[in-house]
């Protein structure tokens, strides 16, 4: 008895262990990649599915909580082609689990020498020189479209043989290794070389005739600008959750527009508009510096992500606001768009806007409502007041400012002026801005490599690899910067708004005078790198890593700096 309830059982384990899906070590590796990928390559449901259909439910379950392995990071600058490790198997021992089965070399093998004959080392150079400097759109129309080579095929090039189980899949998912791969290689901008000093940061200004400028929240945080910032242990969303006035799970609902169309007459909402409205700011010596590119001709489009509207009121017409802004607001009824001024005196008293289209009709609806209701009572007794239908008001529409809120899609005009702009820029300008929202994040793996970069920030941005990088406070660097060109600033221009304290303008102009510039630190080289330090900078280890990397101490690198000058300082 006992012998065969023991033979049952063991009977029971081989038919539960039979009946486990199991995918093979490079199909497992290769899935984990591509699923980790998707939080940076767009991937829709259906793709998403398709990439899981025939792998168990617990095995689908452990590679969705898993982290994508280190191989796929953006976050590490590589100066080279892709490697293909991370796709192909040929990984080291403690990249995987420890009981994790050992690809077969034998398999590893064929797929080496079936990339080998896919594509000469020629016909690989002229397609990354292409995808590099095109652009994913251009390469998938031209390759994939025009030319229709078999992605599969095309993986190759980018370092990636795929599994057979994964060259299964359906076209829309084999496309999205593809835009992965490429993804891939556009993320990984090689810096140029030639472009490491504050002089040349100059040159490059100087001889720049279209110049995209991308500009985020550091360049209106300081005075005289002095607007809250959302992120910073200091900021809005930090304020928000130490308050705890309100229910909010995240304090950044306040801006997510399901939770507004919840709670659109929710007083919260203009609280916080208020505390950001631009008519109670003015344009900062960045705003004028970008200004003043334009004025001498040299602006292709100012992309910013600040809805603040400064940039226009800085007089900035080649200006494109991604995330939208108070200069329009719309009823989210009847959808009728109105000038931000419109509703500018309800936003700076905290108050609730709502539509006057709306409110009109709603105030004609109750009048007829009214008199039908009194003349109705008049001929009929029978007419009872036992519904309360009677007593519901129309809805009336709240106007939102066309500031872009999360979970909403940015316009077109975005795509279209990327689109526009990609082949005639010459430089770009990048200040204040941590490049963490998507899909801005995303312009510079849309322009060609060749185009120098220039960062102008409190703190490194370590996913991208600029040619310059010029860290500490904006403002102080663009005045810097506008004494070495011998240019002067604009002076400031305020908007005659209902809440506008204009402070006095720094100096004749509103520009620093040398003596002003007195007393400001001299910016402090890292090493022989390319890294800046001005004053107010933040790196920490990734400077200590830049000092390190090019093997050389900052201190006998600082240039002379007049009697009492400060010392730059990296925090």
């Amino acid at each position: 008895m006992g012998t065969s309830t023991s033979g049952q059982k063991q009977d029971d384990s081989h038919q539960n262990a039979r009946a486990k899906p199991k995918i093979s070590p490079l199909h497992g590796l290769q899935l984990r990649a591509f699923l980790s990928a998707a939080d940076d390559v767009d991937a829709d449901s259906d793709t998403l599915d398709d990439l899981m259909d025939g792998v168990g439910e617990e095995i689908c379950s452990s590679m969705t909580d898993q982290d994508s392995l280190s191989g796929l990071s953006d976050t590490e600058h590589v100066d080279s082609t892709p490697d293909n490790s991370i796709f192909n198997g040929a990984i080291s021992a403690d990249a995987t689990d420890s009981d994790t089965e050992q690809i077969d070399p034998a398999e590893l093998h064929a797929l080496e020498q079936e990339a080998e004959r896919a594509w000469t080392k020629e016909e690989i150079g002229k397609m990354m020189h292409f995808v590099r400097e095109k652009g994913m759109g251009p390469f998938i129309r031209e390759y994939v479209v025009v030319q229709q080579t078999p992605i599969v095929k095309l993986l190759f090039a980018f370092g990636i043989s795929l599994c057979p189980e994964l060259r299964a899949k359906s076209p829309a998912t084999l496309l999205y290794f593809l835009r992965v791969a490429i993804s891939r290689v556009l993320r990984l901008r090689e810096k140029l070389p030639q472009h490491n000093t504050i002089e040349d940061a100059v040159s490059l200004i100087q001889r720049s005739r279209r110049i995209i400028i991308l500009t985020g929240a550091g360049i209106s945080l300081a005075s005289p600008c002095g607007i809250p910032d959302f992120r910073s242990r200091n900021g809005l969303y930090a304020s928000l959750k130490a308050n705890g006035q309100y229910d909010l799970d995240d304090p950044q609902q306040m801006f997510d527009i399901h939770y507004f169309k919840e709670h659109p007459a929710g007083q919260l909402h203009y609280q916080c508009t208020a505390q950001i409205y631009p008519s109670n700011f003015i344009p900062s010596p960045c705003h004028r510096f970008i200004k003043l590119i334009e004025d001498k001709g040299k602006l292709l489009r100012n992309y910013t992500q600040n809805i603040d509207t400064l940039e226009t009121q800085a007089g900035i017409k080649r200006v494109l606001q991604c995330h939208g802004s108070f200069k329009t607001a719309t009823c989210l009824l009847c959808r009728k768009q109105v000038p931000g001024v419109e509703i500018e005196r309800e936003i700076l008293e905290r108050r609730v806007p709502y539509c006057k289209t709306c409110l009109e009709a709603h105030r004609a609806a109750e009048a007829q409502k009214s008199k039908v209701t009194k003349k109705g009572k008049k001929r009929k007794n029978e007419w009872d007041d036992d519904s309360d239908d009677s007593d519901d008001d129309m809805p009336v529409g709240v106007m939102k400012p066309d500031i872009t809120f999360f979970g909403e899609k940015l316009n077109d005009e975005f795509d279209r002026a990327l689109e526009e702009d990609r082949d005639k820029v010459d430089l770009l300008l990048v200040i204040g801005t941590s490049l963490k929202v998507s899909p801005v994040s995303e312009i510079f793996s849309h322009l060609p490599h060749s185009v120098p970069q220039i960062l102008i920030n409190r703190t490194p941005i370590r996913h991208i690899n600029p040619d310059v990088v010029l860290l500490g406070n904006a403002d102080d660097i663009v005045q810097y910067l506008c004494e070495r060109l011998h240019w002067e600033l604009p002076p400031p221009t305020p908007q005659h708004g209902l809440q506008l304290d204009v402070p006095v303008p720094l100096g004749k102009n509103g520009k620093r005078s040398s003596t002003e510039m007195m007393g400001i630190a001299e910016p402090v080289r890292v090493g022989e790198s390319h890294v800046w330090l001005f004053q107010g900078a933040e790196g920490g280890k990734w400077v200590e890593d830049i000092r390190e990397k090019y093997n050389h101490v900052v201190k006998q690198n600082v240039p002379h700096s007049e009697p009492g000058a400060k010392k730059a300082r990296v925090t």
